[in-house]
């Protein structure tokens, strides 16, 4: 077989994709000390946990307990806890981060190699790093949609030629899966089975894929047996909606108050489709079409029919779902994100010859570099929003017992609030309790152990959407558990606290107010 890089051109290619790939993932994150992504802080914390769970001095092991199997979001956070053995939690969140992001591309890359197309197309998905769902924090799920693209684009190297290589990596992507995103592994194992099938007429064969599925396959078996009740979406009925097809746009790619960054996205389309186009006409030009075997062509039209049926059903549950399943919100929404990441598998594939491919890479390339450093700039605009932030938590002990409330969400230019959960950094950084946690949610490998434990310390329970509606505060009622009280106001936020003489203000930094609880020398008299 021709080795891929056999020219010092083609070598180049590879290597400012690769440089280029990984600049778009790191460089927003390597701008900001706290990532503007609204629910990183409580991945941060989480993974913390995991890494501190069993040192006393942290206090995790009295509030919560670990189930990695009955509710396996695990992925984002072993590996940040595995870094944590290492870096700073900040650091080792961030590192964590950009690996699952870069299993983006790294999947496209795949996929577009089990339909013997180059996989520097996979440079299409450079903007996805940086989604709408990316800036809301839903790590778990974007790298979900790479491992999707691996998984289908191991079974087709598996299908089409057998090796250890492509069933370890098929094995390898769907247990991955699994841990990333537990709705989306039967989606991705229905895309491998139904691959072998539109396959078939080109490999005649289906045990390629057997043996791969088995290690994933029991994980689920099992998940199905142990999982919460929190995991079931039982009564959830399909109701085709087709209002909402305006909303696409904005579900994709809305993550700033700016128009730049629709400017920068239209700019990234303008060069995807010249690119598509000029792909499409050299498939004529070189002789890529009609094909030179009949089992070519069977290949190529039903791995092309796999990644269309895969696209459309994904376009039908994001006209289908609701947008609440449970406790499960921005159901919906997500599904349109993933129809179009994967749809772009159905474009041509890059020329053969490196002379043309070379200035088609370059414009991809270029585009994407745009993007990614127009998302590091708004980012790196976060430090200047958090400063006070930073300062402030440097005022808390290790462990505190802390609760925060956000009164006060402006400042950024984020479309979502990013401070909403700000506060769970210094739980990632220091340990300790917090008044709200995702832990109450029951979905999480995380969850709260009963307050009537032996040893157990529990945080009391928050009402719903607490976090998000500065909820009616009332000091002796939510705040007696707390010794430490953080909140962001633009205005003094002392009254909320007279009632509890014990609490007083110690520190002020922007927005952001610190008190503390402090005993009073209460002197009995006659």
């Amino acid at each position: 077989m021709r080795p891929y890089v056999d020219s010092p051109l083609r070598a180049f290619l590879v290597l400012a994709s690769v440089a280029v790939t990984l600049y778009v993932a790191c460089a927003p994150l390597l701008s900001a000390r706290y990532p503007p992504m609204t629910d990183l802080p409580f991945h941060a914390a989480h993974s913390s946990i995991l890494r501190h769970y069993w040192d006393p001095s942290w206090h995790f092991q009295e509030q919560f307990f670990l189930r990695p199997l009955s509710v396996p979001y695990l992925l984002h956070y072993g590996v940040a806890a595995f870094f944590m053995l290492f870096l700073s939690p900040i650091a080792a969140v961030k590192v964590a981060t950009a690996t699952l992001l870069l299993m983006m591309p790294a999947g496209m890359a795949v996929l577009l190699a089990g339909m013997k197309r180059s996989p520097m197309g996979a440079l299409l998905t450079l903007p996805f790093m940086y989604c709408s769902l990316t800036h809301w924090g839903f790590i778990s799920f974007v790298a979900a949609l790479g491992l999707f693209c691996a998984s289908v684009g191991f079974a087709m190297l598996a299908l089409d030629r057998p090796t250890k290589l492509h069933s370890w990596g098929l094995a390898i992507s769907l247990v991955l899966l699994f841990f990333s995103h537990i709705f989306r592994f039967p989606m991705g194992v229905m895309a491998v089975i139904g691959t072998a099938f539109f396959l078939y007429p080109a490999t005649k064969r289906f045990w390629p894929i057997a043996l791969p599925l088995v290690p994933s396959i029991a994980l689920f078996s099992t998940w199905l047996v142990i999982r919460p009740k929190t995991l079931e979406a039982g009564g959830m009925t399909l109701t085709f909606d087709k209002t909402r097809w305006p909303e696409m746009k904005e579900l994709i790619f809305a993550g700033f108050n700016d128009p730049a960054e629709g400017e920068m996205v239209s700019l990234f389309l303008r060069v995807s489709t010249f690119v598509a186009l000029a792909a499409f006409f050299a498939v004529f030009v070189e002789g890529r079409w009609p094909m030179r075997t009949r089992r070519e062509e069977r290949f190529a039209m039903g791995a092309w029919g796999v990644v269309l049926v895969s696209a459309l059903a994904l376009v039908y549950l994001f006209y289908s779902l609701p947008m609440q399943i449970g406790l499960w919100w921005y159901v919906y929404p997500r599904e349109i994100t993933a129809a179009a990441f994967v749809a772009i598998a159905l474009l041509p594939g890059l020329p053969r010859s490196v002379t043309v491919r070379a200035p088609l890479v370059t414009a991809l390339a270029l585009s994407g570099l745009v993007y990614g450093r127009y998302v590091a700039q708004k980012y790196a605009e976060f430090n200047a929003q958090t400063a006070d932030f930073e300062a402030i938590a440097k005022e808390l002990p290790q462990a505190p017992k802390l609760l925060y409330l956000i009164h006060d969400h402006s400042g950024s230019s984020r479309t979502v609030s990013p401070f909403v959960h700000l506060p769970a950094w210094i739980q990632a950084e220091k340990g300790g309790h917090l008044s709200f946690n995702f832990a109450g949610f029951g979905a999480a490998p995380i969850a709260f152990r009963n307050p009537s434990e032996l040893g157990a310390s529990v945080p009391p329970k928050v009402p719903l959407r607490w976090e998000w509606n500065a909820y009616p505060f009332k000091v002796l009622e939510h705040g007696a558990f707390f010794d430490w009280f953080l909140v962001r106001s633009s205005s003094a936020p002392d009254a909320f606290f007279y009632d509890d003489p014990e609490i007083k203000r110690v520190a002020r930094q922007g927005k952001w107010w610190l008190f503390a609880r402090q005993k009073l020398n209460r002197v009995s008299t006659p």
